[in-house]
Protein backbone atom coordinates (compact mmCIF):
# COMPACT_ATOMS: atom_id res chain seq x y z
CA UNK A 1 0.00 0.00 0.00
CA UNK A 2 1.52 3.30 -1.10
CA UNK A 3 1.31 6.70 0.46
CA UNK A 4 0.35 9.62 -1.72
CA UNK A 5 3.04 12.24 -1.18
CA UNK A 6 1.81 15.69 -2.07
CA UNK A 7 4.45 18.19 -2.99
CA UNK A 8 4.32 21.60 -1.35
CA UNK A 9 4.25 24.46 -3.83
CA UNK A 10 4.25 27.76 -1.98
CA UNK A 11 4.04 29.88 -5.12
CA UNK A 12 1.18 32.37 -5.40
CA UNK A 13 -1.86 31.34 -7.44
CA UNK A 14 -4.32 34.14 -6.57
CA UNK A 15 -4.87 37.04 -4.19
CA UNK A 16 -8.18 38.35 -2.90
CA UNK A 17 -9.55 40.41 -0.06
CA UNK A 18 -12.52 40.20 2.27
CA UNK A 19 -13.65 43.19 4.30
CA UNK A 20 -10.98 42.49 6.92
CA UNK A 21 -8.63 39.83 5.50
CA UNK A 22 -5.96 39.28 2.88
CA UNK A 23 -6.45 35.86 1.27
CA UNK A 24 -3.66 34.21 -0.74
CA UNK A 25 -4.19 30.95 -2.63
CA UNK A 26 -1.10 28.86 -3.27
CA UNK A 27 -0.38 26.59 -6.22
CA UNK A 28 -0.60 23.49 -4.00
CA UNK A 29 -4.17 24.30 -2.97
CA UNK A 30 -3.52 25.84 0.44
CA UNK A 31 -5.20 29.12 1.29
CA UNK A 32 -3.64 31.64 3.69
CA UNK A 33 -5.94 34.18 5.31
CA UNK A 34 -4.43 36.91 7.50
CA UNK A 35 -5.91 40.03 9.13
CA UNK A 36 -5.70 43.04 6.87
CA UNK A 37 -4.77 45.13 9.94
CA UNK A 38 -1.37 43.39 9.84
CA UNK A 39 -0.56 45.33 6.69
CA UNK A 40 -1.46 49.02 7.21
CA UNK A 41 -0.55 50.06 3.67
CA UNK A 42 -2.99 47.54 2.22
CA UNK A 43 -5.61 48.38 4.85
CA UNK A 44 -5.52 52.06 3.87
CA UNK A 45 -5.32 51.41 0.10
CA UNK A 46 -8.29 51.77 -2.20
CA UNK A 47 -9.96 48.57 -3.40
CA UNK A 48 -8.60 49.27 -6.90
CA UNK A 49 -5.04 49.62 -5.60
CA UNK A 50 -5.39 46.34 -3.67
CA UNK A 51 -6.52 44.55 -6.81
CA UNK A 52 -3.49 45.83 -8.74
CA UNK A 53 -1.06 43.16 -7.55
CA UNK A 54 1.70 41.29 -9.35
CA UNK A 55 3.41 38.01 -8.66
CA UNK A 56 7.09 38.59 -7.87
CA UNK A 57 10.09 36.72 -6.51
CA UNK A 58 9.84 33.75 -8.89
CA UNK A 59 6.25 33.20 -7.76
CA UNK A 60 6.89 33.36 -4.02
CA UNK A 61 6.03 37.02 -3.57
CA UNK A 62 3.30 39.57 -4.18
CA UNK A 63 3.93 43.20 -5.13
CA UNK A 64 1.44 46.08 -5.06
CA UNK A 65 3.04 48.90 -7.12
CA UNK A 66 0.51 51.60 -6.16
CA UNK A 67 0.84 50.79 -2.46
CA UNK A 68 4.61 50.08 -2.38
CA UNK A 69 3.99 46.81 -0.52
CA UNK A 70 5.78 43.50 -1.00
CA UNK A 71 4.87 40.27 0.79
CA UNK A 72 6.30 36.77 0.53
CA UNK A 73 4.56 33.46 1.03
CA UNK A 74 7.18 32.41 3.58
CA UNK A 75 6.28 35.32 5.86
CA UNK A 76 2.56 34.79 5.33
CA UNK A 77 2.88 31.11 6.25
CA UNK A 78 4.83 32.07 9.38
CA UNK A 79 2.13 34.56 10.33
CA UNK A 80 4.48 37.52 10.21
CA UNK A 81 2.76 40.93 10.22
CA UNK A 82 4.41 43.98 8.65
CA UNK A 83 7.14 45.52 10.79
CA UNK A 84 5.94 48.49 12.83
CA UNK A 85 7.39 51.83 11.81
CA UNK A 86 9.07 53.73 14.58
CA UNK A 87 8.00 57.28 15.38
CA UNK A 88 11.49 58.44 14.38
CA UNK A 89 11.22 56.77 10.94
CA UNK A 90 7.87 58.44 10.22
CA UNK A 91 9.22 61.99 10.56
Amino acid sequence: MGILALRADERVEAVSFTQDSLVVSLKDGRVISVPLTWYPRLLEATPAARQNWQISGAGYGIHWPEVDEDLGTEGLLRGAPAPQRSVKAQR
